[in-house]
């Protein structure tokens, strides 16, 4: 059994990076979207102290591709927790919800996604809507709701395929996110287009009494 999970791992895998050497189809970008989301939850509840199993399959190769853009998504992840180090934290809290009911969390997750990408789409946007999700996430774990973890990983899976992949691929696909311009482009804009995002909070009416309590004001 355990040869057999490995083997199949190893094939999902060398499906995966395969991709990266071709321009990717929307099916394989929201495949690789949902690994990335998998290691980038993953990573956030090692941090907190927090054990989760993820999926073997999901485990990018070393040295490939695919783990040099979940290295970079991460560094970025941190960055960006760094300028605001409560927002991504606690964020069920914040929108005031119920971690036991799917249709919630889905249906929060999907708001806070959608208005984050109501100006346009950047970089920047979408290491936010990453850190979002893993924020959920870590609070579903410590609530005993480590199920909801594939239910969030899905829905961001679903969002990018709606929403996100026509311009990724004209970027080249997640790639782009790994090449030394996409990354010192980030790094000048931290102050600025990484901030945009952070106005997910008011809009959502159930939490614009604790966003405001907060003192944070985005223009």
């Amino acid at each position: 059994m355990k040869m057999e999970v490995l083997r199949r791992s190893s094939v999902f895998a060398a499906e995966v990076m395969e991709v990266f050497d071709r321009t990717p189809t929307d099916k394989e970008l929201v495949s690789q979207a949902k690994v990335l989301c998998r290691d980038f939850i993953h990573s956030r509840l090692i941090r907190a102290g927090i054990g989760w199993n993820k999926p073997e399959q999901s485990t990018p190769v070393p040295g490939g591709k695919l783990a040099e853009v979940s290295n970079i998504l991460l560094r970025l992840g941190d960055e960006l927790e760094y300028i605001r180090p409560n927002l991504y934290r606690n964020v069920a809290r914040q929108l005031n919800i119920s971690l036991h009911s799917e249709t919630v969390v889905t249906d929060a997750f999907l708001a806070v996604a959608t208005q984050i990408f109501t100006s346009g789409i950047t970089w920047g946007k979408v290491v936010s809507l990453y850190a979002v999700a893993a924020g959920l996430a870590v609070d579903c774990v410590r609530h005993a709701q480590p199920a909801m973890v594939h239910t969030i990983v899905d829905c961001l899976g679903e969002f990018v395929r709606k929403t996100l992949v026509t311009w990724m691929k004209r970027r080249g696909g997640w790639t782009q996110l790994a090449q030394r311009r996409g990354r010192n482009e980030m790094m000048k804009r931290r102050a600025g287009q990484m901030y945009i995002p952070l106005v997910w909070l008011s809009q959502l009416p159930q939490c614009k009494d604790s966003f405001f309590s907060n003192g944070e004001h985005f223009s």
